[in-house]
């Protein structure tokens, strides 16, 4: 093995650097609720979390809190800001203009999409079923930036992938609150993927802002 290859080898190998260990684990636990809204995180806590020191935490502190993630209060800490009514109309809003646009434009859709969409609908269905809502939470958003991006536009795509980490914070947190909403999301992924295969766009177009517009009564008040 050249000395290259060694160096490459061994330079995978080791970890991410603190701060980026940090800025996962608090990331992680917000997007997946350990860290709810209005929750009041130590800089003491969180190295003890990871094992740090505090110096990485404070840098991660500042990563999350420019995302919009948490708010810093210098001696406290930082709070985890809850999904506010305001940031749910904005990706709401966001949301049908893109995947609407998306979903005409993909008809008529390539066998791969259809396979890909079937597959991530099982895949849902298996993890509402054992209760894991965050996994459903990242499959639901799967399902959906596969049609955005069978669509073909770069930009567009990339518009959506900025969302991705709002759309998972609110998933799981609306999952949690309306539990009985999951076999309606079901069904409606059901509903578009039938109609991808049939090729009808403008069934398609209804059934994707009938899904994406009902979260839009939640902008009435926030959910944490």
């Amino acid at each position: 093995m050249s000395t290259t290859v060694q160096q490459s080898a061994q330079q995978s190998l080791k970890p991410p650097p603190a701060a980026d260990r940090v800025y996962s684990h608090i990331k992680q636990g917000v997007l997946d609720r350990r860290y709810e809204g209005g929750t009041l995180l130590t800089e003491g806590e969180l190295a003890e979390a990871v094992g740090v020191s505090r110096t990485p935490v404070r840098e991660a502190l500042l990563r999350l809190e420019v995302e919009g993630l948490i708010r810093l209060y210098p001696k406290k800490g930082a709070l985890v800001l809850p999904v506010s009514a305001q940031e749910i109309a904005d990706v709401v809003e966001t949301r049908l203009l893109v995947e609407e646009h998306a979903a005409r434009k993909v008809v008529p859709a390539p066998s791969a999409l259809v396979e890909r969409l079937a597959e991530l609908l099982e895949r849902q269905k298996s993890q509402v079923a054992a209760g894991d809502l965050a996994a459903a939470a990242v499959t639901d958003r799967c399902f959906h930036a596969a049609i955005v991006r069978s669509g073909g536009n770069e930009i567009l795509s990339r518009l959506y992938d900025q969302l991705r980490d709002r759309q998972l914070r609110m998933g799981v947190a609306i999952m949690h609150s309306h539990p009985d909403r999951m076999t309606k999301t079901l069904a409606e992924h059901e509903e578009i993927l039938n109609a991808l295969r049939a090729g009808d766009a403008d069934a398609a177009v209804r059934v994707v802002h009938r899904h994406v517009s009902w979260f839009s009564h939640l902008a009435r008040g926030g959910v944490r």
